[in-house]
């Protein structure tokens, strides 16, 4: 009885639901997009860190306004 050379893993196990190749294609697509969720991370703490300043800024000049104002 010969097996479906599609359907057999690395060591020549008959699978005949494909499960492991299923498997297999699943935990590479994962690594691939792996680099892509880091990135992505990066993008939004570097943005989060860009409002924290802008927050920052603002608050100074507005509490140097006040006090430019109350010294005037």
């Amino acid at each position: 009885m010969a097996a479906h050379t599609n359907s057999q893993g690395p060591e020549g196990n008959y699978d005949p639901a494909g499960s492991t190749q299923m498997f297999r294609a699943f935990v590479d697509e994962a690594e691939a997009a792996r680099p892509a969720a880091a990135a992505a991370s990066h993008r939004q703490q570097a943005s989060r860190t860009g409002v924290w300043l802008a927050v920052v800024v603002a608050l100074a000049v507005v509490i140097g306004v006040v006090a430019w104002l109350a010294l005037s």
